[in-house]
């Protein structure tokens, strides 16, 4: 009878053992999945925003209030590279030519954040100092097509041929879940700003 006594004990303690197992599993899997929703919701947030601004910014590419104070819209475009951009535009719609540029800053300028890939996209109009959008940003590329829809290869000397671009834009959480980060990623095909085409 004693010997089992022990046999139902340690078979109580490996059962205990197993579920207490199950249970922990269970319970990292929904911390888990928790993290992970409330990262990805947060992820299209911003991305949401980023793409908001650059696409509001981008069709006015040209454009001026004043159209006899900007009377060629081919030179729009001051300068393009794969990941920055200079155009002019009036950002205030008040008349006057401003100009905006867009541009990806290096990984090493984010130390603070876990994620080496996120980086600073600034944002500058005329001469102002840099707005930074730190929204983990790791991919801020850009394609440039002309009038025929050919692309425009780099290095661009000559930038009033483009007449469309595709801008593409990734992000990814800046905090990961057991070193895995979630990923975003938004793709504006061949955007054309209205007044590019006004030649």
């Amino acid at each position: 009878m004693g010997y089992s006594t022990i046999l139902d004990i340690l078979a109580s303690i490996v059962m205990g053992g197993i579920l207490l197992t199950t249970v922990l599993g269970l319970s990292d899997s929904a911390a888990e999945k928790t993290y992970n929703y409330t990262g990805e919701l947060s992820l299209q947030q911003n991305l949401a925003t980023i793409a908001q601004v650059i696409e509001y910014d981008f069709r006015k590419m040209g454009y001026c209030a004043n159209w006899q104070n900007f009377p060629d819209p081919s030179k729009a475009i001051a300068q393009a590279d794969s990941s920055s951009i200079k155009f002019y535009t009036d950002v205030d719609n008040d008349g006057d030519i401003d100009s905006i540029r867009y541009y990806l800053g290096p990984t090493s300028e984010l130390t603070g954040t876990p994620n080496p890939r996120d980086r600073l996209l600034y944002r500058v109009v005329n001469t102002t100092t840099p707005t930074e959008v730190n929204l983990g940003i790791t991919q801020f590329y850009l394609i440039y097509f002309d009038a025929l829809g050919d692309t425009v290869h780099l290095p661009i000397t000559n930038p009033g041929i483009i007449s469309s671009y595709e801008i593409n834009v990734r992000v990814e959480s800046v905090y990961a879940y057991d070193e895995k980060y979630s990923s975003a990623y938004w793709r504006q095909i061949r955007l054309v700003a209205r007044n590019l085409k006004n030649r």
